[in-house]
């Protein structure tokens, strides 16, 4: 299905393709990108089926970042929408997560019920940088070039980078990405950790894998997406012990469950309730 003219989504087998299809602006985040982002996420997060999302960019980028026009703006001392709710970054208008508009576009696949893959090819810079940042994972192309780059422009990351980098790389490794802005490529973003896999075709790996999750339990991958999430909070071991054997205790004897256990015994592909 069309969402709209900047993201495009196409739903089989239970893996949605998402595709920012601004190709004529590399997949620059203007107004409409982030509205497109931001009504995909929001779709579908509730989505009946759906067991595994692919993010990723048609045409020579992944994503370049904040559309050229809106750094023009702010030179000229305007505000653009798409920087932030009613021109104000510090709107009190904010999801339950604390998150502005543009911290919803890039946030809103952190908060996705299901594994999500971002595919990155071409550029991935600034915002496109911290969107990349909000999947699960990324299988990035070798060639793939990355930055933190909002020092070029005299910003900082404001896109939910901050959140979402420091789980992936150490301090000084942010630090030194950060106050440099410079470009690193495919091998070395999987040697600092921002990179999951580097394959020479992201999307139709990415794909790949995600029908293998989408061949899995989904009850059972949305359990272990909540227990990752959870461990990667400051809550106690205690939580996190007592996390698991709710999981645990909510999924033993389930339909699914016992669905995997037959499937298994009987060596035939399993047929799971959504």
């Amino acid at each position: 299905m069309l969402m709209n003219d900047r993201v495009k989504v196409d739903i089989k087998d239970g893996v949605a393709d998402v595709r920012m299809v601004r190709t004529d602006k590399m997949n620059a985040l203007d107004d409409a990108m982030f509205s497109a982002l931001i009504e995909t996420g929001e779709a579908l997060k509730t989505a009946k089926g759906v067991r595994a999302v692919v993010l990723s960019g048609e045409g020579r980028a992944f994503c370049a970042g904040l559309d050229m026009g809106s750094f023009a703006a702010m030179a000229s001392g305007e505000r653009k929408p798409e920087t932030a709710d009613s021109g104000t970054l510090l709107t009190p208008k904010r999801t339950p997560g604390g998150s502005n508009r543009a911290q919803h576009a890039v946030m809103v696949w952190r908060e996705q019920p299901v594994p999500v893959i971002a595919a990155v090819h071409g550029v991935a810079f600034g915002g496109g940088f911290q969107l990349a940042l909000a999947p699960d994972m990324r299988f990035v192309a070798p060639d793939a070039r990355m930055a933190v780059m909002e020092i070029k422009w005299g910003l900082v990351p404001d896109m939910g980078g901050m959140v979402l980098m420091r789980h992936l790389a150490r301090g000084d490794v942010i630090r030194e990405l950060t106050y440099s802005g410079r470009i690193f490529e495919g091998e070395e973003a999987l040697r600092l950790g921002f990179a999951t896999r580097v394959c020479a075709d992201p999307r139709a790996e990415a794909l790949a894998f995600a029908a293998e999750i989408a061949g899995k339990s989904p009850t059972a991958i949305r359990g272990a997406k909540r227990l990752i999430e959870l461990a990667e909070t400051p809550a106690s071991q205690h939580d996190i012990l007592l996390a698991e054997s709710a999981e645990q205790g909510a999924l033993i004897g389930s339909a699914n469950q016992k669905e995997s256990v037959m499937a298994n015994m009987e060596k035939r592909a399993p047929a799971f309730a959504d």
